[in-house]
């Protein structure tokens, strides 16, 4: 079954922060610090709270529903994506990705593409990725996205990262 792809709702927000956990805890086993990514996944009612936060004031954010309807909250989300208006100063691009995740068991299903399409199309946009992060860096040079040369380290993970643009 494919998974339903819709704006996220309020009530989504305790589904979502699950995701969002589970999915860093996935994605960045081995890349981040293992005490350090246990530390910052561990806050779940706070990532709860951020999330209500954001859908409470009308921001957009795109979900991947979970086909299986017997799945716990844990499991609801298979994945998520947010695009906005550029936060950098020097965006190069008007539209920034600002996060795109799946959970590992839907790895190369093709949801990381849907959830792109839906949330930048095929806009010019930037975002920022672990320098390496070589599964996700295969997925954005497969989807027009180069490296620019701007880098800065991410203090939360402790990691570098890049900027990447399609133009």
């Amino acid at each position: 079954m494919t998974p339903e792809i819709r704006q996220a709702t309020v009530e989504d927000a305790e589904a979502a922060a699950w995701c969002h956990l589970l999915c860093w805890q996935e994605a960045y086993d081995g890349l981040a610090p293992a005490d350090l990514l246990a530390q910052r996944t561990a806050k779940v009612e706070q990532r709860i709270e951020r999330w209500t936060q954001a859908l409470a004031e009308g921001h957009t954010r795109w979900l991947a529903i979970n086909p299986d309807p017997a799945v716990e909250v844990r499991e609801r989300v298979a994945g998520f994506a947010i695009s906005r208006p550029g936060r950098d100063e020097d965006s190069p691009v008007p539209l920034e990705l600002q996060a795109i995740y799946t959970r590992q068991a839907w790895w190369g299903t093709g949801l990381g593409r849907r959830l792109l399409e839906v949330a930048v199309g095929k806009d010019p946009a930037y975002l920022w990725v672990f320098e390496n992060n070589e599964r996700a860096l295969g997925f954005y040079a497969r989807h027009g996205f180069v490296a620019d040369g701007e880098r800065l380290h991410d203090d939360f993970f402790d990691l570098w990262e890049i900027r990447l643009v399609r133009t």
